[in-house]
């Protein structure tokens, strides 16, 4: 609750861990991998690999810290039924991890509206006193929001509410000192330049981009090839990454 020097909140920032990846370029943008203790955001349309991201940083979590790993459990909140734990088996066996194992430290939940969403987070902090989890991932923040208020009317109402989410996994990253990965869907924006490159813009307006520490952009490239762009950081430049999308979850980009 007081003051501390800069001096002191350095100490604690050397104390952050950085979570891979699993590709090699995408590490070198953020400096390491997706920081523990705060929160970041993956944008993008469908089929860019934000799923494939939670997969893996599920997988890569649980490595020692050494091998960019943080040595902890993941907590998965899936809101659109797209979580498929084969996927972290296959992972789990490219790490040379023991697949079974792996699949016992992912802790999953199906979030069927927004309020059972927000209800997930209260099981999530009782289960994370418990033992030590390294990763929170929500995938999608924004997809059952969307869908539960609909219209202007009740806009106001949405943004508060998914700020109040928003507001707990902050108090989670700081408290647990986990990393929370979001993914967010996108719209088209009318009002964005049709012979701009990209005409669409994230879900979630000012309240998400306020939330967010690290915001990342992903977009398809050719054929599995990914592209990540850093949206918005306090640290990291804006600068462009390549990755590739493989059965194996996230790896380096192929010419």
């Amino acid at each position: 609750m007081d003051f501390k020097t800069a001096a002191d909140a350095l100490e604690d920032r050397k104390n952050v861990v950085q979570l891979t990846t699993g590709s090699v370029e995408l590490d070198k943008l953020l400096e390491g991998g997706i920081e523990t203790g705060s929160l970041t955001e993956a944008f993008g349309e469908f089929r860019t690999g934000k799923t494939q991201l939670c997969h893996t940083l599920c997988v890569t979590c649980q490595m020692a810290v050494t091998d960019g790993g943080a040595e902890g459990k993941a907590i998965y909140i899936d809101t659109e039924g797209t979580f498929r734990p084969e996927r972290l088996k296959q992972i789990a066996e490219r790490f040379g991890m023991d697949p079974e194992a792996c699949l016992e430290n992912v802790a999953y939940a199906r979030a069927h509206n927004s309020e059972h969403q927000i209800e997930l987070l209260k099981m999530a902090a009782a289960i994370m006193s418990q033992d030590r989890y390294a990763l929170i991932v929500v995938d999608s923040a924004t997809a059952l929001f969307r869908t539960d208020y609909s219209g202007r009317g009740e806009l106001s109402e949405r943004q508060m509410q998914l700020g109040q989410f928003l507001r707990q996994l902050t108090r989670l990253a700081e408290e647990f000192g986990v990393a929370v990965f979001l993914t967010n869907q996108v719209t088209a924006d009318p009002g964005g330049m049709s012979f701009a490159k990209d005409s669409t813009k994230a879900i979630g307006g000012n309240i998400i981009a306020h939330a967010s520490t690290t915001r990342l952009r992903l977009r398809k490239g050719r054929g599995e090839n990914r592209i990540c762009t850093v949206f918005d950081s306090p640290s990291l430049p804006e600068a462009d990454a390549q990755f590739a999308v493989g059965a194996q979850g996230i790896c380096d980009a192929t010419e």
